[in-house]
């Protein structure tokens, strides 16, 4: 038998204190989530809903299959900014006449959907996982145009986001848009640039310049509807293929529409039955310390995310700061890399350059789960070529070509980050849980480095160190560190995709894996060169 032996001890103080610990977290990563759920708050909801119109994750649910599930991606965008939280866009994954989609619906009832440089780097980072698991999108499109105070970070990268649809339509992957109201300036080219466009009587609008523009552009006197109207676009200009009664009847016709598609997979799919693991999910609270210097066993994280529990290691006894081996989540095959202890040696990191290649050769995905406080540093370690082979490691995961998913569970500092595939190594999808932590180094460590190098550089000019001066600005530093490495402030910055609830890290996995075999999954024998 395969089957994980778990060590956790469902009854223990440790447990019961780390258990609390992440609930408290659930807690306060919930007051943002419901920042976002409120979109603009409820005077412009209620003055959104007077209108006759529905709010943006209406218009969603209505959308995606009944009972289905959707996997909201960015949920946190802009946290600690002046934005809403959430970036006035809701995006993310969703089931839509059986073929799952990308959704990105503007929530007017921020700033009329304005979008601002978050909103931007929202989208974008959607229509990057479009691209990469051949998924089609669905814009709901209502939206005033690039918020104006903020053009100047919005209007030149903000060329992409229409570059992205006629890229995504050359791929063959279908782009559908779906205008409940102003569609405006650049906005326009959101349905311009879509492959099939759906627009509403009487409420769509569609122009480059609305009516003031156009009166002081050339002097010429017009309205919504001849300028704009959906009427106009459906009768005259040819940019609406389809025109809607209302909202509900435009999402219909948007659900028709992908019904036509004829879309089929192109990936392997799931290749056993599915079966739940023998442990308990709720148990997944209690597994990660409040302290992330006390280590944690990943096997008991495995246990209880893969499929009956059931996981072939590999080179179990060497490396042994690196669990990787081989399990299925909800059917569809997976290779598993996970911190043991936190830092990652040489031999750690061959073990992985080698368990990567053999995931490219047999086309298997990769799922990283991160605690580690990076490579290993002394004069013994460098002398024995940790460089070179963490540099292995990142040169695999670099090039490797199967799917990769990431998962900050702990600790996730220094180059250990890249070289488990953190964010600039283009996993398909990155989530969080409220435990992780991610910066150069830690916070203690960090505040620490920069007390030696400034004690040195005073005794190098012949000064004399203010000892309270230097604590208080270690204080200050690793304050300003910590707060910089906690999930909700890197989900703010889009360094991840989500911050989940551990408990539904199996379920996001398998969503995950089940949107990623839209495309080909396929490895890659194409590597750098390895410095041996």
């Amino acid at each position: 038998m395969t089957a994980i032996r778990s060590t956790l001890d469902a009854t223990g103080e440790d447990f019961r204190v780390a258990s609390t610990s992440m609930t408290d977290k659930l807690v306060e990563i919930q007051t943002e989530f419901d920042k976002a759920l409120a979109g603009g708050g409820e005077k412009y909801v209620a003055r959104h809903r007077k209108r006759g119109k529905l709010t943006a994750r209406e218009r969603i649910e209505m959308l995606i299959d009944e009972d289905s599930a959707f996997l909201e991606l960015c949920p946190l965008a802009a946290y600690g900014s002046d934005f809403q939280v959430g970036a006035s866009a809701v995006t993310g994954i969703g089931v839509v006449e059986g073929v799952e989609c990308m959704i990105v619906a503007n929530d007017p009832t921020v700033k009329g959907g304005t979008s601002n440089p978050w909103t931007l780097r929202k989208i974008l980072r959607s229509n990057d996982i479009a691209l990469a698991n051949r998924l089609p999108v669905i814009s709901l499109v209502e939206s005033g145009g690039a918020d104006l105070p903020t053009q100047k970070e919005v209007f030149v990268p903000g060329g992409r986001m229409f570059r992205d649809l006629t890229r995504l339509s050359a791929a063959g992957i279908p782009t559908i848009a779906l205008v409940f109201g102003n569609s405006t300036a650049g906005g326009a080219y959101v349905p311009g640039m879509s492959d099939h466009v759906v627009m509403i009587e009487n409420a769509s609008k569609v122009f480059l310049g609305g009516p003031p523009l156009v009166k002081m552009a050339t002097g010429e006197d017009s309205d919504d509807e001849s300028l704009g109207g959906a009427q106009m676009h459906a009768r005259q200009s040819g940019l609406a293929d389809y025109f809607a009664a209302d909202e509900q009847d435009a999402i219909r016709v948007g659900r028709r529409i992908v019904s036509r598609l004829n879309w089929r997979k192109q990936g392997p799919g799931p290749v056993a039955e599915v079966l739940e693991p023998r442990y308990e999910t709720e148990e997944l609270l209690g597994i990660v310390p409040s302290d992330l210097k006390i280590p944690f066993n990943p096997r008991d994280v495995i246990a209880r995310v893969v499929d009956d529990s059931d996981f072939d290691e590999f080179k179990p006894d060497y490396g042994t700061s690196l669990c990787t081996g081989w399990a299925r989540i909800h059917g569809y095959p997976i290779g598993i890399l996970a911190n043991a202890q936190g830092v990652l040696f040489s031999q750690e990191s061959q073990k992985a350059t080698q368990f990567i290649q053999l995931a490219n050769r047999s086309n298997t995905p990769l799922l990283f789960l991160h605690n580690t406080t990076g490579y290993m540093v002394g004069k013994e370690y460098e002398q024995n070529g940790i460089i070179k082979h963490g540099s292995m490691m990142i040169n695999a995961v670099s090039n490797s070509t199967v799917p990769h998913i990431s998962v900050l569970m702990g600790a996730s500092y220094g180059a250990g980050h890249y070289g488990m595939c953190g964010r600039a190594y283009d996993p398909r999808f990155l989530f969080a849980w409220p435990s992780a932590k991610s910066a150069v180094m830690g916070a203690a460590q960090l505040a620490g480095v920069i007390s030696i190098v400034s004690r040195a550089a005073t005794e190098a000019r012949g000064g004399t160190v203010d000892e309270s001066a230097d604590a208080a600005m270690k204080q200050m530093i690793e304050a300003q560190i910590e707060a910089e490495s906690v999930p909700a402030f890197l989900s703010g910055m889009l360094y991840d995709d989500g911050v989940i609830d551990p408990r539904d890290t199996r379920t996001i996995l398998g969503l995950c894996l089940s949107a990623i075999d839209s495309g080909p999954v396929e490895g890659t024998s194409n590597f750098g060169v390895f410095r041996m």
